[in-house]
């Protein structure tokens, strides 16, 4: 009886396996952070580094605080549940000097919720541009109180 030879193509592909996973285990050992997994499936240390960002958005009471007219129009309109800065962008540095100027809304702005598309809920009012008059939604809309004429 002859001993049973392992074909060499086979012993080939067993040691290229074990070089494969050797380098991995190396690689994962020397690359994944010390914080990594700590809560979960992520680097713990990432949240200090996201906290010490300074925030960009300035909410919408802080809006309210100089433009009332403007919070009480939107309070009672279709986009009461939205915040200002959806629309016209962060707003913490206009907020720290009302020099900075915001984003004045245009059509593709308004068409990012308003454009014609199925999977969007039917009371949402929608559009298709083409079809519709005009490019700027602000010849014809009030943009806080879009069912009002300007």
């Amino acid at each position: 009886m002859r001993p049973h030879r392992i074909p060499p193509q086979i012993l080939r592909l067993i040691l290229l396996t074990l070089a494969i996973v050797g380098v991995y285990s190396v690689a994962r050992y020397f690359l994944t952070p010390a914080s990594f997994g700590r809560y979960g499936w992520y680097r713990a240390a990432a949240l200090g580094e996201i906290a010490a960002y300074p925030p960009d958005y300035a909410g919408k009471a802080a809006c309210a605080q100089c433009h009332k007219d403007k919070a009480e129009q939107i309070a009672k309109g279709p986009h009461k549940a939205l915040s200002c800065e959806s629309c016209h962008g962060p707003g913490m540095a206009h907020v720290g000097n009302p020099d900075v100027k915001l984003v004045k809304p245009a059509a593709p702005l308004c068409l990012r919720c308003h454009e014609a598309n199925p999977s969007r809920p039917e009371w949402l009012k929608q559009v298709t541009l083409a079809d519709h008059y005009g490019e700027n939604c602000l010849e014809c809309h009030v943009p806080h109180q879009p069912n009002e004429a300007p």
